[in-house]
């Protein structure tokens, strides 16, 4: 989907679509930080949750 787009791009605005393919890369490269902060504190979030949910998984455990 993403490459159809990107040729109706090409098609009606070509040099828009070339700085589109130069820049993409960069952006990439400058949103990868973000992107592992996000996956940090979604896996800080996943262990809290651990945490907090443990007596109810030891406690329903132990009725069955």
């Amino acid at each position: 989907m993403r490459f159809l787009l990107w040729m109706i791009l090409l098609v009606l605005c070509w040099p828009l679509a070339l700085l589109a393919l130069i820049l993409w890369p960069i952006v990439c490269v400058l949103t990868l930080p973000f992107r592992l902060v996000g996956i940090a504190v979604e896996g800080i979030f996943g262990l809290l949750r651990g945490i907090v949910l443990l007596p109810a998984r030891v406690l329903g455990g132990l009725r069955r």
